[in-house]
């Protein structure tokens, strides 16, 4: 009798170990689904890499840019020399004949002749590069364009007015190349005006 009630709990203990073995827990499925879903701070790491790929991408994005935006600065200076260079050479090509016929000149006018023809060759090549001269001489004095040397003393010419051209300035399109170099009209010193001023008003005249 003793036997087969020590028995039974052997039995009972066995099948409920084995359904133990089959059951699944609420636990365990929670836990499942946090091991395959990823955490806030996986997220945010995956994140900062991505756009870490994006900028270092966009950064050698710029960087083939700006290469190629400086060769192409180049390329245009390079042409821009090279085109005004083949407009300037006939000038120069001129200047040579200029001066291998000074040697054999016999009148100054031919040779003058022949410097102001290249002048002219000059004149119509700047007018193609959109070259102008300053104005300068029975003009006012601009200070945005004109460089004042020297003051002249006249009456001829009012007070500020271009009487003469030291070196002559050049607008390159709307832009000043160079200013012109002039020399500026001011009025007479007070003593010599009112000199003259005497003699025709008072004491020179005859009564």
């Amino acid at each position: 009798m003793s036997e087969h009630v020590g028995d039974e709990p052997e039995d009972e203990q066995a099948s409920g170990a084995g359904e133990d073995d089959g059951v699944i827990f609420p636990e365990d499925e929670d836990s499942d689904e946090a091991e395959s879903e990823p955490s806030d701070l996986e997220k945010a790491h995956a994140e900062r890499d991505r756009m870490r790929d994006q900028l270092l991408r966009i950064a050698a994005d710029f960087d083939n840019f700006r290469k190629r935006s400086r060769k192409e600065i180049d390329e245009v200076r390079r042409r821009t020399i090279e085109d005004t260079l083949r407009e300037v050479l006939p000038i120069v090509d001129n200047l040579e004949r200029a001066a291998d016929a000074v040697d054999g000149a016999t009148e100054v006018s031919a040779v003058s002749d022949g410097v102001r023809m290249v002048l002219r060759g000059f004149d119509d090549i700047a007018n193609r590069l959109g070259l102008k001269r300053v104005p300068t001489v029975g003009n006012q004095f601009d200070p945005t364009c004109h460089d004042a040397v020297q003051q002249e003393e006249t009456n001829e010419h009012a007070p500020g007015t271009i009487v003469s051209e030291v070196v002559p300035g050049y607008f390159l399109g709307e832009r000043l190349l160079r200013p012109a170099m002039v020399v500026v009209a001011k009025p007479v010193s007070g003593g010599d005006g009112q000199g003259g001023d005497a003699d025709q008003d008072g004491t020179g005249r005859d009564e």
